[in-house]
Formats: C-alpha cells, structure tokens, sequence
C-alpha cells in the first residue's frame, strides 16, 4: 500500500476516534455529575485516556512515516512502536486506577457505610458509550489491519477497553437503580472485574513493544517461509545465518546465502537480487534486506575453485 494512502487512513480513522471521545468525555462527566455515579465519572477519565491515545498515534504515525536519513538509516518504524508502548503503559495506568476506586468502594460497603444509589442518566450514559464505542472499535480495527499498523490496532483495542468499561459500568448502574440501594455495591464490583480485562489487554501491548523494542526475532513459521523462499531460487544451496525482526510496521531480513563457488559474481550477484525481489513481493516493499553470499563449503572448509586442493 502506498504510503500516503496508508497514512491518509490512519489519520482519518484516527480522527473519527477522537471526535467520539470528546462527545463521550464531556457526555460521561456531564451525566455522571447529574447522575451522582462515581463510576461514570471514573468512565469519563477512561474516555479521556483514549483521546490521549489518539494524539499519541496521530504524532507518532506521522513521525514513523518519515523516509530514511543519515542519522536514521534503518527508518522510523520504531515510533511506531513506542507509539504502542505508551497506549499499553496508558491503558494499564487506567485499569489500575479504576480497580483501586472500585476496591476502595467495595470496602466501604463491607464496612456498612451506604454507597449514593446513580441516577437513570448515569445509566443512558453507559449505554450509549457501549454502542459508540464498540462501533468505533469495528473501524479502527479494521483499517488497522488492511494499513498494517500495530499502533493503529492498539488504539482500536483501548477503544474496545472502553466499552468493556462501559459494560461493567452499566451493569453496576442499573443492578443500583432496578435492585435497590441495597444493591448499590454492584457498581464498583463490575468496575472492579472490566479492570482486570483493562491490565491483561495492556500487558499484551506492552510485551508486544517490549519484543519490538528488544530485537525480538519473527516467529518461527515466518523465518521458514523466508528459508523457503531463498532457497526456491535456482543456485542457492542453503541458507544460514538468518537474523529477522520487526521495526515499527516492517521487517528485517538479514541471512547468508550459500552457492556454488565457481559461479560467476555476476551470476551469484543476480541469484540474490532475485531472492530479494521474491521476499520483497511477499513481506512488503519497506522490508529491509541484508544478503551476504559465500561459496558451498567441502569438509567443513571453503575451497578454491581455481585450485581445488588448496583449502582455504
């Protein structure tokens, strides 16, 4: 894809993201205020944090979009991935503080102190949130996987987080309202079990980064099919040597080629380039590549092929 259309998606998607969670913030505070919910209002904080996120992909897409330059010789991929790394660290930072309220509700209750009973507003509030926001989710996702940004689809997830949210926060706002002020405990309760799902899809990112950032090879599968690809090319012998990894929304190829010895370097030259063409076409035309060739080896030696009983 090309790469101003990719970035044309990811900021147009990007943008639709931010304009519901402005709606929702102010919506969230506004109705958590009159409906007397602690947990919309804790709701509208989560919100907020996505409207973050999204400045965050928003500069950090941009910036990884930049083409080389002498001090960046590999890219900018990786602001991408820092990108990921910040939403992760965000989303775990809100999860935490969500379940701590919560807990701290929850302890109150225990204790026989009577938690404020929200008002039906608090709840039309939660709904709408879980309808906006999964339907945002949907979208982003979904560009996100055709453009091929992690960033993207983190943003996408911190989307559904919210929703997820949403959920807890309507199920503990009508078992208040429906149940009675009895019943008023559901309310940090939920809040409580959607922040656990809050940290575990923020420890994903965050380790996803973390690999990124830690030169984390490709998976297994994926390092076959390049061997395989390298050694469909007639003249290749073998593969070896083979380094892989990811930066930002791309893949690094490095690998040492083994062919016959006497072949000429003009030959061997064009054997490579074609190995390069055929992993370009199926992992992308950003893809880095590094080939380093060297002759078939007998007896664990390389031979001279002017000379074939001199070692060397």
């Amino acid at each position: 894809m090309d790469e101003k259309i990719r970035e044309k998606k990811i900021y147009k998607v990007t943008v639709l993201g931010s304009i519901v969670n402005v709606l929702l913030v102010v919506l969230k505070f506004l109705f958590g205020i009159l409906g007397h919910s602690a947990a919309m209002i804790a709701d509208a904080v989560h919100s907020l944090s996505d409207l973050i996120t999204d400045i965050i992909v928003l500069v950090f897409v941009k910036l990884s979009n930049k083409p080389k330059d002498n001090d960046h010789d590999y890219g900018h991929g990786k602001y991408e991935t820092l990108a990921t790394s910040i939403i992760g660290l965000a989303l775990l930072f809100v999860g935490a503080m969500i379940c701590y309220g919560g807990v701290e509700k929850i302890i109150m209750a225990w204790q026989g102190e009577e938690l404020q009973q929200p008002g039906i507003i608090a709840f039309v509030a939660a709904v709408l949130s879980i309808i906006f926001k999964e339907w945002v989710y949907r979208i982003t996702v979904k560009v996100g996987q055709q453009v091929g940004s992690q960033a993207v689809i983190a943003n996408a997830w911190h989307h559904r987080s919210d929703a997820f949210s949403s959920i807890g926060t309507a199920l503990g706002i009508g078992g208040a309202i429906f149940l009675g002020s009895r019943w008023t405990v559901l309310d940090p309760i939920a809040a409580v079990v959607v922040s656990v799902f809050i940290i575990k899809t923020a420890w994903t990112l965050i380790r996803q980064a973390a690999d990124e950032l830690l030169e984390k090879s490709l998976p297994e599968s994926i390092e076959n099919e390049i061997v395989k690809i390298a050694e469909s090319e007639p003249g290749v012998t073998g593969v070896h040597h083979l380094c892989t990894r990811r930066i930002g929304n791309n893949i690094a190829i490095e690998m040492h080629l083994r062919m016959p010895g006497d072949m000429l370097l003009y030959t061997a030259h064009k054997r490579a380039t074609e190995v390069e063409k055929k992993l370009r076409e199926q992992f992308g035309e950003s893809t880095h590549i590094s080939l380093h060739v060297e002759p078939l080896k007998i007896d664990g030696k390389y031979v001279d092929p002017d000379d074939s009983s001199e070692n060397k």
